[in-house]
């Protein structure tokens, strides 16, 4: 069995304000974000210029941040926070969902698209390859939170967290770091770094990180006030996934029928 580094949520304390790790992790995440935005801008061939990337940027954190707020309300507690709508904003407590961000950007960035008359497609190939850095941070402020754990597991890979009770569990947390973090990057950004049609690296990242997020949500304990939903072994984190792939699929295998300028480096 592994030890669980216990790690205190809270960095410090002044009066009643509190910074905590799961917070920075998401500072983590637009910082990388924005290092990558700049060194793929900064090659002749990119796919948007430097000051429609900071427009871009503005409307993407809107849009995840509120996307994931409203994504966790829909999808997870509706009856709650519908009768409780004070607590719809209230970030603070946390409750965000990753599928609800990644459809608050996908919106932030339409509209963004549409304002600037940018092609929809060469948008959502370069956030793609932006955003595992943030899947990463995002999962190990999970993991310091001792939140979002595996299920009960004999293997000498589980660990005791201070919430899961007195039985080791899977740290699907550091796992979905990994896979949906640094090996989703490594993926997209090997892939994106040759002429692709536009919209095929945005397909990859579907596809890639729903089926690692559904695999891994066969050892991952589900929601307690959710649990199971189909079959007694679906949850809804797979049941969010499988769209994910489905439309990946569409756009990853479609045949571009535009002249050379449609098929652009990411």
């Amino acid at each position: 069995m592994l030890p669980y580094p216990e790690i205190d949520p809270v960095i410090f304390s002044i009066g009643p304000l509190s910074v905590q790790w799961y917070g920075l992790m998401y500072v983590f995440g637009f910082l990388s974000a924005w290092f990558l935005a700049k060194k793929r801008l900064s090659k002749p061939d990119a796919p948007i210029s430097i000051k429609d990337f900071e427009d871009l940027f503005s409307y993407a954190i809107i849009g995840v941040a509120l996307g994931a707020r409203l994504g966790y309300v829909l999808f997870y507690q509706p009856a709650y926070y519908f009768s409780n709508p004070s607590q719809i904003l209230a970030f603070w407590e946390g409750g965000m969902s990753f599928h609800g961000g990644l459809l608050g950007v996908i919106f932030a960035a339409t509209l963004f698209g549409y304002r600037k008359k940018i092609s929809l497609y060469k948008i959502f190939d370069f956030l793609a390859i932006l955003t595992p850095p943030g899947l990463f941070f995002g999962r190990l402020g999970n993991f310091i939170n001792g939140e979002l754990w595996g299920r009960v597991t004999l293997s000498p890979l589980g660990m005791v967290f201070p919430h899961g009770g007195e039985l080791p569990r899977y740290p699907t947390q550091l796992y979905e770091a990994i896979l949906e973090g640094l090996v989703l990057f490594a993926i997209l950004w090997i892939y994106s770094n040759k002429k692709r049609v536009q919209g095929h690296t945005a397909g990859l990242f579907l596809i890639c990180y729903g089926s690692m997020r559904f695999l891994i949500e066969f050892i991952r304990e589900p929601d307690a006030f959710l649990g199971f939903l189909l079959f007694n072994w679906v949850s809804m984190g797979q049941i969010l996934s499988l769209p994910m792939i489905l439309i990946g699929l569409v756009l990853f295998f479609r045949k571009d029928k535009m002249p050379q300028d449609k098929i652009s480096k990411s």
